[in-house]
């Protein structure tokens, strides 16, 4: 009898909502775009609508759409789920999504994560110059900069997350960054990256404890739900004007991106596995 009841009492677990691993998921959900007939994002808590901006350095003003020549693009049929946004040639005008309402910025304590998913084979698709498929910032890429890049000059070109903190917090006596050994640059670094111009490949990273005021700031990264690297504990200390805080894509880049989404907390890598393996990807976490 006890026996049966266990099983009974493990079978209402397994339908109850509360139990399943994608309804966490979709708690923290807090932005997506899908790209899938449409630019727009499907979850919003901000401005929906992708903006396109003069350049990459501030002041980032922008107007709602893509760029007029079109150089980036919507490609029906071509993403891991659907459609894709393809950037057709290197662009100098920035594109994205504004942060406020679809970023989780906190003034303490901070964590999210940021999904999304890529098909390029670096070595032969990209100019010969940094490349950051997405950039997330007020200020500069290393000036509390949140960033995914491929290298220029390494053959094969490495696949690195930078994740900076305020300058005059990681660098706070004006170094030479290119001087400075590897080591103490906030970097994880992939050497040889698993991406291919005939697959899609899913970059997750994660972030916890920032904020804080302490050195114990840690940044996750996966690679198709594969942990991949890391940024160790240290003072992650992260000051935003949000009115020209943006998440940028494509700096540099030519390839296809597809699926992304950004939650409000670090996901365990056990999430990562079960966001990895949803059938149509995000969407699925908003059925």
């Amino acid at each position: 009898m006890r026996i049966f009841v266990l099983l009974v009492a493990v079978a209402l677990l397994a339908g109850c909502t509360s139990y399943r691993p994608s309804a966490r998921l979709a708690s923290a959900l807090v932005f997506h775009a899908p790209f899938d007939g449409s630019t727009d994002a499907a979850i919003a808590g901000g401005e929906r609508q992708i903006q396109t901006g003069p350049g990459w350095a501030a002041p980032r003003h922008s107007t709602p759409g893509l760029p007029p020549e079109k150089t980036v693009m919507l490609a029906p049929g071509a993403g891991r789920f659907g459609d894709a946004l393809r950037f057709e040639k290197k662009i100098s005008q920035w594109v994205g999504y504004r942060v406020p309402g679809n970023f989780p910025y906190r003034t303490n304590d901070w964590s999210g994560t940021v999904s999304f998913w890529l098909r390029v084979t670096p070595d032969e698709d990209l100019e010969p110059e940094y490349c950051d498929v997405i950039q997330v910032t007020s200020k500069a890429w290393d000036d509390a900069s949140f960033f995914v890049e491929f290298t220029k000059d390494e053959i094969p070109r490495e696949m690195r997350l930078g994740v900076y903190a305020d300058k005059n917090v990681w660098n706070p006596t004006q170094r030479d960054w290119g001087k400075m050994p590897m080591e103490e640059k906030p970097l994880a670094r992939v050497l040889r990256p698993p991406f291919r111009r005939d697959r899609w490949t899913q970059v997750v990273f994660t972030w916890e404890h920032f904020n804080t005021g302490r050195p114990d700031g840690i940044c996750k990264l996966y690679l198709d739900g594969i942990p991949s690297g890391g940024i160790p504990a240290r003072e992650q200390t992260f000051h935003w004007d949000l009115s020209q805080s943006v998440m940028m894509l494509g700096l540099a880049y030519t390839g296809w991106m597809d699926d992304l989404a950004v939650f409000d907390r670090s996901l365990s890598p056990a999430e990562v596995v079960t966001l990895h393996s949803l059938k149509d990807g995000v969407a699925d976490l908003r059925k």
